[in-house]
């Protein structure tokens, strides 16, 4: 299957490429074109990944690429440049976060039920070794009383502001604590870093701390009934692996591997 990337400018683009290409991680699978927000960071992916064609307009890859990859940085731009794609029924990963806003999302996602469009949506970090340990452990621990998270996170940022990192925490407590989000509180301290707690409809309480400057990674711990469990999320010797074998099983057998509610609730929470 052939793979077109959509956006260039942060370095996802050209590690999905060299996974593909270059180390040819992913049989049955090539990146054949690329383009770039501009054409400095279409060039610089293209020779990183050994992508053959840079397009001068997205739109230049429909009829060519089986598949997508949508990479910009801030998720705004995502789903205008994914619709086209998702009209024709082309499979389609858009890297996180998956929108901007939740209404676009779920118009989206209808028109890609529609068309019959595969769609998928995540990000790396809680796809890592690290986040299957931490929910081993957390398996034999009883009941969750309380937990937290830590992570770079700058609500200033260019890219959408807390959306731009804040979404591996977001993805990291849904995944760990569940999806019954009901209601969200931001605080934030002197400009700088902030948290956020997320309440269940169980009552649990679970903590954000987003770090604005010099915080080394992400890390998730819990207490229970049966006793604690913290876990930095260090990431795999290539992180990026995990990922692309998903969105290339969903290409491949046009199966998505989240369910609707998991595409949005990241979006609904970060909003």
């Amino acid at each position: 299957m052939r793979i077109g990337i959509i956006g260039a400018e942060n370095s996802h683009a050209a590690a999905i490429a060299k996974i593909i290409n270059v180390d040819k991680r992913i049989k049955g699978f090539s990146v054949e074109y690329i383009w770039g927000e501009s054409g400095s960071a279409a060039r610089t992916a293209a020779k990183a990944g050994q992508i053959p064609q840079i397009v001068q307009k997205p739109r230049e890859m429909l009829g060519l690429a089986d598949a997508i990859v949508v990479d910009h940085r801030h998720a705004k731009h995502h789903l205008p440049a994914a619709k086209p794609f998702a009209q024709q029924g082309v499979p389609i990963f858009v890297d996180k976060p998956f929108c901007y806003r939740s209404e676009e999302g779920e118009a989206f996602i209808k028109l890609c039920r529609r068309a019959g469009a595969p769609l998928a949506s995540f990000g790396i970090v809680p796809r890592q070794k690290s986040f299957a340990r931490f929910q081993k452990k957390l398996a034999g621990m009883g009941l969750v009383l309380a937990a937290s998270t830590y992570g770079p996170c700058d609500l200033d940022n260019p890219w959408g502001g807390v959306f731009f990192y804040g979404i591996h925490q977001v993805e990291t407590v849904l995944l760990a604590f569940g999806y019954d989000v009901r209601e969200v509180e931001l605080s934030t301290h002197a400009g700088k870093n902030a948290t956020a707690q997320l309440f269940y409809a169980s009552g649990l309480i679970v903590s954000m701390h987003l770090i604005r400057e010099g915080c080394p990674g992400f890390g998730v711990q819990a207490v229970c009934t049966q006793g604690s469990v913290h876990m930095p999320l260090t990431l795999d010797e290539n992180p990026y692996l995990s990922g692309v074998k998903m969105f290339t099983r969903m290409f491949k057998t046009g199966e998505p591997p989240l369910t609707d509610k998991q595409l949005m609730m990241p979006v609904r929470v970060l909003e």
